[in-house]
């Protein structure tokens, strides 16, 4: 005895077809079938479901409306020392 996994789709009248397999045409066989639904694909929450404001990333992350803004200066980086 050994273990077919095969993947099918139901067909649109709600029928599943298989087709299995053998080692040798007009051999007997005793037949098993256990059904396991795939679950559907679980989809990413949106930002809403997830409770923050409608637009909040939109019109606040990484977003500046003002103009006249200008980037502080910033320290020349530190040396990094060898890993050899």
């Amino acid at each position: 005895m050994h273990v077919v996994r095969v993947s099918a789709v139901a067909d649109a009248d709600g029928m599943l077809r298989l087709t299995i397999p053998v080692d040798s045409a007009g051999g007997e066989y005793d037949l098993a079938v256990v059904l396991a639904p795939k679950p559907a694909p679980a989809r990413p929450k949106t930002p809403d479901e997830l409770g923050w404001p409608p637009g909040y990333f939109e019109n606040v992350i990484g977003s500046i409306d003002d103009d006249t803004f200008v980037a502080p200066p910033r320290h020349p980086p530190r040396p990094v020392e060898s890993i050899e």
